[in-house]
């Protein structure tokens, strides 16, 4: 390609003799948006791991051309150097360092004698920060201050700093709102005006479709396709990526609902950081058998701490009375909540699912490993066969359970978090953003999973920021706002007007139950 910015071809990276690359092609042209799309395990963040350098040039094949010349990157710094930029989908920010710090951090600004600008520092981030037109950032305060939104976007304007050429964004908007997602397209919208070139990776096939212009495929390793987007639909973009054609995504299954079989009494959460603010202030509900209540608000509204109060991981002061089977349990730990028979998948699988120097299949049986005691000792080969099993069940992708579990993609992660929590048999399952980062096809699969598990009489939680999936699966949603009980809604006619409207009201509207749902 004569005007090519960036040329990938062949590209060919082997993990002990399993190719997960297997002779890609990516062409990006200045001022080009390139949409890269495949399942979880596709190789789609490997492809960009060679592109930055974190897998330097040699333990490769195949070749990369970067403004017509070889690139033959050492490590992330060369590519840098060069423009290239990437934005993991794990943020890469010291929370105890300013926002300005870590905007600077490895290209900082000096004075004569080695010491640090702070003032030239913040007056250049509060520029970069206006040209993406963020506001409401102190860029003096410790990043930790912010919430996972706002770190997203302090993590382009980090790279926008790098004189970046081409951004690589990776899984960008998994931790974003509707507005700050509005936000960060109309921002790549802007870099594609200035000639700056973006590979952009997201299971969100909306966002791509809105911004980008060119459409990549891989799945398993492989490429599939390269086309104008404007040639494609999202469905056809979802049968290259899975290989068939999925015509519904929310696989709904009739299911009976039971009496009432889970209470949370006056769950109150005290932030962390300020024991006088209330980040939950007195909710109570109920859940019935084989129900699936979706629980919806904005972010921020105090949906994760409501769900770790009654799981006994919050990290703070709280209050709750949890009643199973119409008796009060005693839940200060996450394990007293298991024994009891609730288990959570929580919305952090990077701090709270997983250990990640462990191999995939221990920490799929980490939360059952007394099953397979005997004398002292692990039964070895039963804990072996049953990690077999459930990774089978869950389609866990993964070379050898002994692989770090770190070194899978996020879905792949989540998918191994969901498989360790259903090894406890669970009466009551919380699912705490449980598709987050998981491409079309898995969700799918979660989805039909958490269908059949309601038809064997399992209730289930799920909160979800995506209204059009707790209104897919949810046959009762609760909406939270500021803390507060806002709305309890049977979902028949509901709409994400009516959760939304209801997440910034005072006033707790509610709908009669129905007492089952098809």
């Amino acid at each position: 390609m004569a005007n090519a910015l960036l040329e990938m071809h062949g590209i060919v990276k082997t993990f002990g003799g399993v190719k997960a690359l297997d002779g890609i092609d990516l062409v990006v042209a200045p001022g080009e948006c390139v949409g890269l799309c495949g399942e979880n395990g596709a190789g789609k963040s490997t492809l960009m791991k060679v592109l930055s350098g974190v897998y330097p040039y040699g333990t490769w094949e195949g070749e990369i051309r970067w403004e017509g010349e070889p690139l033959r990157a050492a490590n992330i710094r060369d590519t840098e150097d060069a423009g290239i930029v990437i934005i993991h989908q794990e943020l890469m920010l010291v929370p105890q360092l300013s926002v300005a710090e870590n905007i600077f951090l490895g290209n900082e600004i000096t004075l004569s004698g080695g010491r640090m600008n702070y003032a030239a520092m913040y007056q250049r981030a509060d520029e970069l920060l206006r040209e993406l037109n963020i506001s409401g950032i102190n860029v003096a305060q410790p990043v930790m201050n912010y919430g996972g939104g706002h770190q997203q976007l302090i993590e382009i304007a980090k790279a926008l700093n790098k004189r970046a050429k081409l951004l690589i964004l990776d899984e960008p908007s998994s931790s974003l709102t509707a507005s700050e997602i509005r936000i960060l397209l109309d921002i790549v919208r802007d870099l594609k005006k200035r000639g700056v070139a973006c590979v952009y990776i997201s299971h969100k096939l909306d966002e791509v479709e809105a911004v980008c212009d060119t459409i990549t495929v891989i799945r398993d390793g492989k490429h599939v396709a390269t086309q104008p987007m404007k040639d494609l639909s999202t469905d056809s973009i979802i049968a290259m990526m899975v290989g068939r054609e999925i015509k519904n995504l929310f696989p709904r299954e009739p299911h009976d609902i039971g009496e009432v079989i889970f209470e949370a009494r006056n769950v109150t959460c005290f932030d962390v950081t300020n024991s006088r603010r209330k980040r939950v202030d007195n909710v109570s509900f109920s859940l019935r058998k084989g129900e699936i209540l979706g629980v919806a608000g904005l972010v921020g509204a105090g949906r994760t701490e409501l769900m770790q109060a009654i799981f006994g991981a919050y990290p703070g002061i709280s209050e709750a009375e949890v009643y199973l089977n119409g008796k009060r349990l005693k839940i200060k730990t996450p394990a007293n909540a298991i024994d009891a028979g609730i288990g959570m998948v929580p919305e952090d699988r990077k701090r709270h699912g997983i250990v990640p120097q462990l191999g995939v299949g221990h920490n799929i049986t980490l939360a059952v490993l007394n099953r397979f005691a005997k004398g002292g000792r692990i039964d070895s080969a039963a804990e072996l066969d049953t990690i077999h099993t459930e990774m089978k069940r869950l389609s866990v992708r993964a070379a050898t359970p002994m692989l770090s579990i770190a070194s899978l993609s996020g879905g792949n992660q989540q998918k191994a978090v969901l498989t360790k929590m259903l090894l406890t048999d669970p009466k009551i399952l919380i699912l705490d953003e449980p598709t987050r980062g998981v491409d079309v096809g898995a969700k799918f699969e979660i989805y039909k999973l958490m269908f059949a598990l309601a038809r064997r009489g399992v209730s289930i939680i799920v909160v979800s920021s995506e209204l059009n999936e707790v209104l897919g699966v949810s046959d009762r949603v609760l909406v939270i706002g500021e803390g507060q009980l806002r709305g309890d809604f049977v979902n028949v006619g509901l709409t994400q007007e009516h959760i939304l409207a209801a997440a910034i009201r005072a006033t707790p509207q509610t709908h009669s139950f129905q007492a089952s749902v098809a």
